[in-house]
């Protein structure tokens, strides 16, 4: 057996426990293809009855019931077939929903790094586009092969009865099917996986070309993202036509031996009725039997295509769930902290990378300091706000927090005690509500809302929309200025009202009239919390307790502005250049 059969079982018994908790609508679905497939065998029976014994027998009653017992049959396959589709696509869609909450639920777990090294589009076709191909391999597939298999096990019973040697002609014919069947299987497995592949860069172009469509347009990108996004598309059909062609050659493959038997078994029938060992009715049961056991083998056949996307789409969405949820070895549980805040010989590198992005670092915060990390791009001050918050672990030494290692603290409990404003601010495409006062926020009282919108100067343009704090901003808040957006998020710390802040360039991006009023906010914000400032600008951090300079992932300076400034090294330089340029 090959690794590929082991890994495609493994695969299909994994899929096949999620339908497990809908087994009542699987088992009905079951019921009723069977007796779908126990009616099969009837009509060439009929046939049988209705020629042997129906035409010239003289019978007043057969004009009736053969015609009545032929609806009778196609109306009980008709019904039976409904419940069994009905029954086994509520249990399809319902596998498709507990996979995205699944599919979700990770995504949310998931550690930083790994969305540093994984494109959005992939992952957003993951959830959005494989996990349907899944019900293929989970449902569809099952009621093929189920309903068919009884089906033709139902006729070739019938043809045993009627004749056994023709039969075996038939049954000499299916290790070939079954080979033609294996040979594809491969190949289809592969395309669909490259189908997948691609599907990801089409989603990730379209992201990318959608979110930065002003860029994209102000540089003249149409070109260059259109030939991304062609390149990705031809990709997707390459891999879609070896599919199909690989697909698309089982069934013409199969008839044709299906046919070859078919044709044996004429030539020896039409044999024995030259010599009376057969009659006309059970020559035409016979081939009526064989006739109908050529659609379902045909689907037998063809279900392989969809079984091998479908497993291929499971190996995408497993591959996902089962991906490693972000560490959280931690036991220590803190109401409120204090804010002590110590960095005891830190290091660290991001992975891959050779250089260090820190070297010890050594660096003791009071509750309710404000110190400031300045310095050039790339000297780790965001790695350092980022290391705080458990986003990234310690390559070498440790941080504390109130005396506790932040690894032996649970992350919730860590992280309750945070609260993060950025230059890049996230918001939601929901009310104005709803993005002050999210997450763990969202049960809190309006007046509550409005106080922290108050205090973060954000109220009077909240009042000033259409329905104040019921208004719909837009996707990331796109409705708003860029001050605006700021308050917006200087109002949510605000409400969390957590001990230690982090603000990460939060007025770099913005006008001197919005950085006048985001400052404001910020001083309010600010008030009794011990505050990691990282900044761009050094006008804005003069009043912070301790400023601390970083050069290459080292602390170069820590002190006052005066003291930096009186020291006249790097600290003075950067603050002399900026005040020169500005």
């Amino acid at each position: 057996m090959t690794s590929v059969q082991v890994s495609s079982r493994a695969i299909y018994v994994r899929l096949l426990g999620y339908v497990r908790p809908y087994w009542v609508a699987f088992a009905v679905a079951l019921l009723c293809m069977a007796l779908t497939a126990a009616a099969e065998p009837v009509f060439p029976a009929i046939m049988k009855s209705l020629l042997d014994g129906g035409f010239g027998g003289g019978d007043p009653d057969a004009v009736w019931f053969y015609p009545v017992l032929i609806v009778a049959l196609f109306a009980a396959r008709g019904i039976f077939g409904f419940i069994a589709d009905y029954a086994f696509a509520w249990a399809a869609n319902n596998v498709v929903l507990d996979l995205r909450r699944a599919m979700f639920g990770r995504l949310l777990a998931l550690p930083t790094d790994f969305f540093d090294n994984h494109n959005s589009g992939a992952l957003i076709s993951k959830v959005a586009y494989d996990v349907q191909g899944v019900t293929q391999a989970a449902t569809n597939v099952i009621t093929v092969f189920v309903r068919d298999t009884l089906t033709v096990a139902g006729l070739l019973a019938w043809l045993l009865w009627l004749d056994w040697k023709l039969t075996l002609i038939v049954l000499g014919m299916l290790p070939l099917i079954a080979i033609v069947v294996r040979l594809s299987s491969r190949r289809i497995r592969e395309s669909a996986r490259g189908a997948q592949t691609a599907m990801g860069s089409i989603a990730h172009t379209l992201e990318e070309t959608i979110e930065a469509h002003k860029v994209v347009k102000i540089f003249g990108g149409q070109d260059y993202e259109m030939g991304r996004f062609d390149a990705a598309c031809r990709k997707q059909r390459r891999q879609n036509m070896r599919n199909i062609v690989a697909a698309s050659l089982v069934s013409p493959m199969t008839q044709v031996l299906t046919a070859m038997a078919l044709g044996i078994v004429i030539a020896v029938a039409l044999h024995d009725s030259a010599s009376n060992r057969t009659t006309v009715g059970s020559f035409m049961g016979f081939v009526t039997a064989m006739l109908m056991l050529l659609a379902p083998l045909k689907r037998l056949t063809d279900v392989n295509a969809p079984l091998q996307r479908g497993l291929a789409a499971a190996e995408s969405v497993f591959q996902l769930i089962d991906e490693q949820a972000e560490r959280d070895t931690g036991t220590v549980e803190i109401e409120r902290a204090r804010g002590r805040i110590d960095f005891d010989q830190l290091g660290f590198g991001y992975p891959g990378r050779d250089e260090r992005v820190l070297q010890h670092i050594d660096l003791a915060i009071a509750p309710g300091e404000t110190v400031a990390l300045v310095g050039a791009s790339g000297s780790g001050k965001t790695t350092l706000a980022h290391l705080l918050a458990r986003f990234y672990t310690p390559g070498s030494g440790r941080i504390l927090l109130d005396g506790h290692d932040i690894q032996n603290i649970r992350l919730s409990s860590l992280r309750a005690n945070m609260a993060l404003v950025s230059q890049d601010v996230v918001l939601f495409n929901d009310t104005v509500a709803a993005n002050i006062a999210y997450g763990a926020l969202r049960d809190t009282d309006r007046g509550d809302i409005e106080a922290a919108a108050r205090a973060a100067y954000a109220l009077d343009f909240i009042q000033a929309m259409p329905e104040g704090f019921d208004t719909l901003i837009g996707e990331n808040g796109v409705k708003l200025s860029g001050g605006q957006r700021q308050r917006l998020a200087i109002a949510r710390a605000l409400l969390k009202d957590a001990p230690v802040l982090i603000l990460d360039e939060a007025t770099s991006a913005l006008d001197t009239e919005s950085e006048r009023q985001v400052q404001a906010a910020l001083e309010v914000l600010m008030k009794n919390r011990t505050t990691l400032v990282i900044a761009h600008r050094l006008s804005t951090i003069e009043r912070a307790d301790r400023i601390v300079v970083m050069d290459r992932g080292r602390i170069a300076e820590i002190g006052r502005h005066a003291e930096l400034l009186a020291a006249g090294g790097m600290y003075a330089n950067l603050y002399h250049s900026q005040l020169g340029g500005d």
